[in-house]
């Protein structure tokens, strides 16, 4: 296990740089997906294998999605065709692939040879566990955190419906002669 925790964390590394360094969202996108299961293999060669699917579940599957949606929506123009064809070309595919083979090939490896008595030793952690730990001794902080994101969803809520900052005074009437015609 302690290989697939290196290689696991190197192409986390690696991919994590690509996000960083690529000036094309989509493409930073499929780093930052590559970047999120390699974490979620690190967590699963130290031996919670609860929060490795978490994070697939939650983060490389569904933030990253509306990450997907958002930067596709937003890139509306005329040359969309021609840039999708741009994105199809091999060399742009090239990094996440390889980092996504290495990553196959570890899991691959590990599932068939066996950890080969290299396991990092600790204990699984489970998903009775986790609920143990949040609700006994730190139910006060996750309390907190609670009223924390009630607060700032009822704040970007009421920011949301603002038209302006002058209220309903700054908003404007429709003009006259667009609805005469």
């Amino acid at each position: 296990m302690e290989i697939a925790f290196y290689l696991s964390g190197l192409v986390a590394v690696l991919a994590t740089l690509g996000v960083i360094t690529n000036t094309n969202p989509v493409h930073a996108l499929l780093y930052l997906i590559v970047s999120l299961i390699a974490v979620a293999l690190v967590f699963c060669a130290l031996g919670a294998p609860f929060a490795g699917a978490l994070e697939v579940i939650v983060y490389a599957g569904a933030i990253m999605v509306l990450f997907v949606f958002v930067v596709m929506m937003l890139n509306l123009s005329d040359t969309v065709e021609a840039q999708e064809r741009a994105w199809l070309k091999p060399r742009i595919w090239l990094g996440p692939s390889v980092l996504s083979g290495v990553l196959l090939l570890t899991l691959i490896a590990i599932l068939w040879l066996g950890d080969g008595g290299r396991v990092i030793e600790g204990e699984t952690l489970t998903a009775k566990a986790v609920g143990s730990i949040l609700f006994g001794p730190w139910l006060l902080v996750v309390e907190l955190a609670a009223m924390l994101l009630l607060a700032a969803l009822v704040t970007a809520s009421h920011v949301g419906r603002l038209s302006s900052p002058a209220g309903s005074a700054g908003r404007r009437e429709p003009d006259a002669r667009k609805e005469a015609s």
